[in-house]
């Protein structure tokens, strides 16, 4: 019942993701309401949210938040992301790219605003042994952890870039669950997300066919992105600086002490789901990660073209005014750091 319900909401987002949203629309107008009581902030229990794992636990959002209360919500999918920004249970969330859109096309570019990046790169696409180029997953089942996610557009465009839909038969499966049916032999490949790929290849005894990394320009695209509700946005500016010179604070820590860093997010992966990763694991997950609050809006035109070419949406989202790098930018700009560019995005 439960994947029923996943898979239904999921289909949900699809759906509308596949209509064209014409503008973004303004919140409602009114005066800077000053700092937040508090502020609801969702992420995963991924390797390739280590910004904000980093963040939690060394206290550095609550840090510079100061007054307003920190109240950290875990998500597994980002579905049931969307759908709290929707709903107006979250003010922030980390996320992926692919749901990111969502949310926008869903809400007729009402709800959220990209405000910045978390990480770059850190998915990759794992295979048996016997699987040595892509011809050879012509039969095989290949796994990606949700219908629409990130990975999932991702591996659904590669194949048909290798002119392989007709022949590989895809499956969505929650990331543990795809661990324990690779060991068992009942799935043959899988594009994940850190630190779940270096476990296949490490534990799995998987090999990797494609790093993701290798498909993009200099090897960046957006794997996990901070979105913020639009009103929220509009309302508390000042948190919303907070937040971010948190972010930097989490990437400056793990840029100036990487062995804290995975220490600190080994610690929240173990409280989150009961369980830390095992020291070649997270070392491999960190190798192929970039923490970055840069949010590389100019691939999201073709991210939003590739959920077309994969065949979970109908039409390209327009992202006119899905970006606003306001708040980042000045935050950057106080920490002496360059500013990040939103592509045009921004522009109503």
């Amino acid at each position: 019942m439960t994947r029923l319900i996943a898979a239904t909401a999921a289909l949900s987002l699809l759906a509308v993701g596949c209509s064209r949203v014409e503008s973004a629309k303004e919140p409602a107008a009114g005066p800077d309401k000053g700092p937040a009581a508090e502020l609801r902030l969702g992420y995963f229990p991924n390797v390739t949210h280590a910004s904000a794992l980093i963040g939690l636990e060394k206290g550095l959002f609550a840090k510079e938040l100061g007054n307003t209360k920190l109240v950290p919500t875990k998500f597994n999918d980002g579905s049931t992301e969307v759908s709290a920004f929707l709903g107006g249970s979250l003010d922030a969330g980390f996320i992926g790219s692919g749901p990111a859109i969502n949310g926008f096309a869903k809400s007729n570019g009402e709800a959220v605003r990209l405000i910045a990046g978390g990480t770059s790169g850190g998915a990759q696409l794992v295979v048996s042994t016997d699987i040595t180029k892509p011809e050879d997953l012509a039969g095989k089942t290949v796994v990606s952890p949700g219908l629409g996610n990130t990975q999932d557009v991702a591996l659904k465009k590669w194949l048909v870039e290798k002119g392989l839909t007709d022949k590989v038969q895809v499956t969505n499966r929650e990331n543990p669950q795809t661990f324990d049916a690779f060991k068992k032999g009942e799935v043959q490949a899988a594009w994940l997300p850190e630190p779940w790929a270096s476990r296949l290849v490490l534990d799995a005894r998987a090999r990797v066919l494609v790093d993701e990394k290798d498909l993009w320009k200099d090897g960046k695209f957006p794997t996990t992105v901070l979105l913020v509700r639009a009103q929220f946005l509009k309302d508390h500016p000042q948190t919303v600086q907070a937040l971010l010179r948190g972010l930097l604070a989490a990437n400056d820590f793990a840029k100036t002490d990487e062995g804290g860093a995975k220490t600190a997010v080994n610690k929240q992966l173990e409280a989150l789901t009961g369980k830390g990763l095992a020291a070649p694991v997270i070392d491999r997950a960190f190798t192929s990660i970039a923490l970055d609050p840069d949010p590389l809006a100019g691939t999201f035109p073709q991210l939003a073209k590739d959920a077309v070419t994969a065949g979970v949406a109908a039409k390209a989202t327009d992202l006119t005014g899905f970006v606003d790098l306001t708040a980042l930018n000045e935050v950057l700009k106080a920490a002496g750091k360059p500013a990040a560019d939103a592509a045009g995005l921004d522009k109503k």
